[in-house]
């Protein structure tokens, strides 16, 4: 697989869902990596219907995440993560193509 996903990611992408009444047998987590950010690129998770022809599909424990060629070139290797705790609440990437991280860890650059 291009990236993992833990269990404490897994559980918030579930809770997520069906807060936003997203229903995950219709609709995919499309895992980004996009111009922005202090350092240059930054990741976007969103909701999609659609898998194009050059994205990997994978599926980690009843998730279906879609990742775009580009994308999967930056990401691959990483780890998806969910903290609640002191370094902030929210989704984190621990990328091992990262070179350089902006101090927030929401951007990256190679």
């Amino acid at each position: 697989m291009t990236i993992t996903i833990t269990d404490r990611a897994i559980n918030q992408i579930e809770e997520v869902a069906s807060e936003e009444h997203v229903d995950l047998t219709d609709k995919m987590l499309r895992v980004a990596v996009v111009p922005g950010g202090c350092s240059g690129l930054t990741y976007d998770l969103g909701w999609d219907t659609t898998v194009q022809e050059e994205d990997t599909v994978e599926t980690h424990n009843g998730v279906t995440v879609v990742l775009d060629k580009k994308s999967r070139l930056y990401l691959d290797g990483s780890e998806l993560d969910f903290t609640d705790g002191l370094d902030g609440e929210g989704f984190h990437f621990s990328n091992p193509q990262a070179s350089r991280e902006c101090a927030c860890g929401e951007s990256f650059g190679v």
